[in-house]
């Protein structure tokens, strides 16, 4: 008995001095917070020979490092980093040894962009803490700046394309959607794979990303055309970006990051290049009549060719880069009213123009733009005038 009990005092001694050690080493070893930007990190072997997995990092600037735990996904990280889960393409094209986002494994190391501006669930933008209450007009003379214009927005967004939609693609480089990965699905979104008709004879990549675009209506006409005697063109929209995993020939693999709306063979591919974030100030609602001031707009085609719109959807009008309209300019959108004045036998009558929405330009084409609605007083609809 006494043995015994000798035995298993040294044997929690043993353990305790174990315990001690790994403790000692945990406080020892470096955390991903302790590498910094210009660091070049040594990475343990990938469990998978296969994989082009890098045997050292440098982190660049602006960039931390994680070290993947059991549970971890792509778009966890982008909400835990970057305040939006929807933002995870970012950390994947910081990554490129990943060849496919729906795999990234316990101690892999990934470089995470920073000095992004996060906001928790619950909290308030700073950007909006100002804005009153007191109905869709806010009431009040200080309006803060907000979001107007962002990544999601920039994935909904129609224009028009004056000389038709071929003719736009084949400025752009467009390549075709040929089929996609199950030929039991008719439409394909996040993550699907799609095969497309162009690969290095089109100056394609690996890591390249490309812009989906469909033709949303063909051949629109002015609203004011009312014989139509002449289209102003074909209306395309932006739905996804996705990303070269394949490349060969004449063709090549693409996996789909985000989309916003569904994709089918026969859509097109273009050059993608990353949008801004456009932060933009409402302007402060007009307290009289509304000028039409030149040059005078209209109008001509609502979001996914709907009759008439609210806040947050997209709309094109007839201006554009030669009439001197800007990227981010807030303008003004009136209705004119008309009422009799005197005996109803004299037939006379008065107008006014007065404010139904507020827009801010967030694309620019030749004789066209394209606004978001920033905030709508009435349902916009095809037609109605937007002045400066």
């Amino acid at each position: 008995m006494m043995l015994q009990r000798k035995w298993l005092r040294a044997a929690f001694l043993v353990s305790g001095l174990a315990v001690a050690l790994t403790a000692q080493d945990a406080t020892q070893a470096p955390t991903p917070q302790d590498y910094q930007p210009g660091q070049v990190i040594q990475v343990p072997p990938h469990f998978n020979p296969k994989w082009d997995y890098p045997k050292e990092i440098t982190l660049p600037e602006g960039t931390q490092l994680h070290i993947v735990e059991k549970g971890d996904t792509l778009w966890d990280l982008g909400n835990k980093y970057l305040g939006n889960p929807f933002a995870w393409p970012q950390i994947w094209e910081l990554n490129q040894w990943i060849t496919d986002p729906h795999w990234i494994y316990p101690t892999d190391h990934l470089i995470i962009p920073t000095g992004r501006t996060t906001i928790k669930p619950g909290e308030t933008p700073t950007e909006v803490t100002g804005l009153l209450p007191g109905g869709p007009r806010f009431q009040g003379k200080v309006i803060r700046d907000e979001y107007a214009f962002t990544f999601q927005d920039f994935l909904q967004l129609p224009y028009l394309a004056p000389n038709g939609a071929e003719a736009l693609f084949a400025e752009l480089g467009g390549i075709k959607v040929a089929s996609q990965q199950s030929e039991l699905k008719s439409e394909f979104g996040d993550f699907d794979t799609l095969y497309v008709d162009g690969g290095a004879d089109k100056g394609l990549k690996v890591g390249d990303r490309l812009l989906a675009i469909k033709v949303l209506k063909k051949k629109i006409y002015h609203p004011m055309d009312k014989r139509k005697n002449k289209p102003l063109g074909d209306v395309v929209k932006q739905i996804a970006v996705a990303r070269v995993t394949q490349v060969q020939p004449s063709a090549a693999v693409v996996v789909v990051e985000k989309s916003a709306d569904s994709i089918h063979r026969g859509d097109m591919l273009v050059p993608f290049s990353e949008p801004a974030n456009i932060l933009t100030k409402l302007r402060p609602d007009p307290k009289g009549p509304i000028a039409i001031e030149a040059p005078e707009a209209r109008v001509v085609f609502i979001g996914d060719n709907q009759v008439h719109s609210g806040s947050g959807t997209m709309v094109i009008i007839d201006k554009g880069e030669q009439d001197g309209m800007k990227v981010g300019e807030v303008l003004l959108s009136a209705r004119p009213r008309v009422w009799p004045i005197g005996s109803p036998k004299a037939k006379t009558s008065a107008s006014t123009n007065y404010l139904i929405a507020q827009m801010m330009v967030v694309k620019t084409g030749s004789g066209a733009s394209t606004c978001r609605i920033l905030r709508a007083y009435e349902e916009v609809m095809a037609g109605d005038l937007v002045t400066r």
